[in-house]
């Protein structure tokens, strides 16, 4: 049944390819309707889904000879991440409804993404994980190029150089899995279970982490996410900080974790694998808390703003993962949905709801608009959104990098306080964007105040994110109930036995 959720959206795009061109309505509706089906699907699923056990969905041949499978699985990680994609689907056609430029070939791309992204999820065979991993790069790249603002062309390139490079090394590191463990499989289960050795582990480990992690914004390979963000139209800055992003800490996670726990050299005297890498990574992971909230602080371009404030959360994902804890792990699932949601709503605002109004980004321009009386509802958005950005207690953000921190404590407390501090740094950027974006205190000229309302779109579009994000903050059973039996899975015995701590 979950299978469906990439088929449908394939389906959806394809019937998008027959309709007129000319018919932008058809095209919206088209597109809402898949992902809403999709998401339904995804919900279906969760609530079937009995916690700890691994759903196998598909699982057939395809190339017998090198033991590669059509394998679709799912555990309470794989649902978490489905959820969140099919809230952000719906939202991101929702604040996209405006697009009438070749909307229906936006649409086709936008639901071509979202299926690509289904299939990372739900991939528990190597090679079909990376084939949908590297599908999800090209509708990413003409999004941004075709529908995008400031230097798309280059933010698009960026970012697909950025992409390939990440999935070159993660290819190289599966290939040397795949032949290390015999050459018969790639099924991730399995894999899973091979002891590889400690000293193919020591640089293995690292590659295919780096790898996935380049997606995933670890500082410093960093760079092509505020740009991207910035450049991307709407709908694809929610889904790229949104979901896309998800898909390197996944495989993070999924692949580089599960496969490579940790080893001992041939004298027992010194930790390989992962053990060997953790500080390191959870070093650079802390860097991008700090250093993406310090370089929100200061910037002038409120959608730089938002994109910079992504690598800071994005950090807390990689910190979770580096804590080796349940309680660290879990809280770094959980700040995946949650950041997924709270920064789509947050480039909905300033994309649609303020920039696609006023025409600019610029923080010293906005200031004067007053928009706090000229499009209220965007005004009380941002509120909302900010304050879960920053983890208010009530919203999903608080109860995520709450459990980071406690895991965080335990692994490394200097790196804990130090993470605490970039929250802190993230309350201030937060509140000096909406401050200056929608509390501006000098006058306005009269023609920069005739701005059309929000439409019914965007107000349903902003409700679901904001919904989302109230129940897991509210009630976050809804979601741990789903990732911390998978992480008790024997999918992560090797983890556990190895480095858990």
């Amino acid at each position: 049944m979950l299978a469906w959720t990439i088929y449908i959206s394939f389906l959806g795009a394809l019937v998008l390819v027959l309709i007129p061109k000319a018919n932008a309505g058809a095209a919206r509706v088209v597109a809402l309707l898949t992902a809403i089906a999709g998401f339904a699907i995804a919900v279906a699923g969760a609530c079937r889904y009995t916690p700890g056990a691994l759903i196998t969905v598909v699982r057939v041949a395809w190339i017998p000879s090198l033991g590669i499978e059509y394998h679709l699985a799912a555990d309470g990680i794989s649902l978490t991440l489905l959820l969140l994609t099919g809230v952000v689907a719906i939202a991101g056609v929702l604040f996209s409804w405006n697009v009438e430029r070749r909307s229906a070939e936006f649409f086709e791309l936008y639901l071509v993404l979202i299926g690509a992204v289904y299939g990372v999820f739900l991939s528990f065979d190597l090679f079909l994980l990376f084939v949908f991993y590297e599908l999800a790069i090209i509708p990413k790249y003409f999004l941004i190029a075709i529908w995008g603002s400031t230097r798309r062309e280059y933010a698009a390139m960026k970012l697909a150089l950025y992409s390939f490079a990440g999935s070159a090394m993660v290819l190289i590191g599966v290939i040397a899995a795949f032949v290390e463990a015999g050459g018969r499989t790639m099924n991730l289960v399995e894999l899973a279970r091979y002891p590889f050795p400690a000293h193919f582990q020591m640089w293995a480990f690292p590659l295919v982490f780096v790898g996935f992690a380049i997606l995933a914004g670890l500082w410093p390979f960093h760079t092509w996410a505020p740009t991207g963000h910035v450049a991307a139209p709407t709908a694809a800055s929610m889904l790229l900080a949104g979901v896309v992003m998800k898909l390197g800490a996944y495989g993070c996670l999924r692949v580089a974790m599960m496969l490579f726990p940790r080893g001992l050299d041939p004298w027992g005297l010194h930790v390989l694998g992962f053990g060997s890498w953790r500080d390191l990574f959870a070093v650079l992971a802390l860097t991008g808390i700090v250093y993406g909230a310090s370089v929100a602080l200061v910037q002038r371009d409120f959608k730089f703003v938002i994109g910079y404030s992504s690598v800071s959360h994005m950090g807390f994902v990689l910190l979770g993962l580096m804590t080796l804890s349940q309680i660290g792990v879990s809280g770094a699932v959980l700040q995946m949905f949650s950041h997924g949601v709270i920064a789509g709503l947050l480039f909905a605002v300033a994309g649609r709801m303020v920039y696609d109004r006023t025409h600019t980004r610029d923080l010293r321009e906005l200031g004067p608009m007053r928009l706090a009386k000229v499009i209220p509802f965007a005004a009380v958005t941002f509120v909302i959104a900010a304050m879960a950005s920053v983890g208010l207690p009530g919203f999903s953000g608080f109860v995520a990098e709450f459990e980071i921190l406690v895991g965080a404590w335990r692994a490394f407390p200097t790196l804990a306080i130090l993470a605490g501090v970039g929250i802190l740094i993230g309350i201030a950027f937060a509140w000096r964007a909406m401050d200056k974006v929608f509390f501006g205190d000098a006058p306005v000229a009269a023609a920069r105040l005739d701005c059309p309302r929000i439409s019914l779109a965007e107000r349903l579009g902003a409700a679901i994110l904001i919904g989302a994000t109230l129940a897991v903050g509210v009630y976050p059973r809804l979601l741990l109930d789903l990732i911390i039996p998978a992480l008790n899975s024997p999918l992560f015995d090797g983890l556990r036995k190895g480095a858990w701590r």
